[in-house]
């Protein structure tokens, strides 16, 4: 059934958008508004592609828009999947596997995250170097596909250097503050208690969030070269004497979103620049 819907996902969207973008774009809660700076939109629900599950948490869209930044083609995901809303690995997987198919060879996945070094503060933008999966979960687990990627893909380099140098470059170009650190993977949706993150912290992680890893993971062994950007939402628990709510991890994306778009627009025209 998957493989079904996968073939007609593709058939689905590619009819709708006609050139295949190489970039795709996965944007995090209260960082969605990138995509309505898109010109001349193709804009698709979610419930209208075959096999895919349906956004449910707050500041996400639900829905593939297609388009272009400054004349260079991208598409976007206005919306992503958790496996907190109840979706399986598979179900989380789908939407990458459907990019690979489709023809995209990069994906630049963006976050909320909380921060846990002491050096961000709520309002950075920080590059993901590497990540840290402590849940026990991969969506790569199972029957193998040889022919979507190798039984055990090696994740030395999970978040291309290729990439991080465009980025770091574009960062300094544009004179926009970028950090750069390791993303810690939990499953939420309750936010991690004091302990938790202390112990994260000791593990090496920078930040914390609740996506992100699982689509790497399967970007990875699909082939795709990966970009992970973190807008620091707030401080995690246990940093700063105060509780942390939903409603200020997307009020901060949207304070950061006209620096966060000029970031990623000027990365987008750097990378085809260079990939023309």
């Amino acid at each position: 059934m998957e493989k079904c819907n996968l073939d007609n996902a593709c058939s689905y969207v590619s009819d709708k958008i006609g050139e295949i973008p190489k970039i795709a774009l996965i944007l995090g809660s209260g960082l969605g508004s990138l995509a309505d700076k898109l010109e001349q939109p193709v804009l698709i629900p979610y419930s209208q592609i075959p096999g895919f599950p349906l956004s449910t948490a707050p500041g996400h869209a639900s829905r593939l828009v297609c388009g272009s930044l400054n004349g260079n083609r991208v598409i976007a995901f206005q919306g992503r999947f958790h496996h907190y809303e109840g979706y399986s690995m598979e179900q989380i997987a789908f939407p990458i596997r459907f990019l690979s198919k489709l023809g995209c060879s990069t994906l630049v996945v963006t976050n909320a995250a909380g921060g846990i070094n002491r050096s961000l503060v709520p309002g950075d933008l920080m590059l993901i170097s590497d990540h840290i999966n402590i849940n026990g979960l991969n969506p790569l687990l199972g029957p193998n596909d040889d022919s979507e990627g190798t039984r055990f893909p090696d994740m030395t380099s999970a978040y291309s250097q290729d990439l991080r140098d465009l980025l770091v470059e574009t960062a300094e170009n544009l004179n926009i503050r970028l950090k750069e650190g390791v993303y810690a993977w939990t499953t939420g949706p309750s936010f991690e208690t004091p302990a938790e993150i202390q112990m994260l912290r000791i593990l090496g992680a920078d930040v914390v969030g609740m996506s992100t890893v699982p689509e790497v993971l399967t970007a990875v062994h699909g082939g795709l070269d990966v970009l992970g950007i973190s807008c620091i939402s707030n401080m995690a628990a246990g940093i700063l004497d105060q509780p942390i709510t939903s409603e200020e991890v997307i009020e901060i994306g949207r304070q950061v979103s006209g620096r966060f778009s000029e970031l990623i627009s000027g990365f987008i025209a750097l990378y085809y620049r260079r990939n023309s």
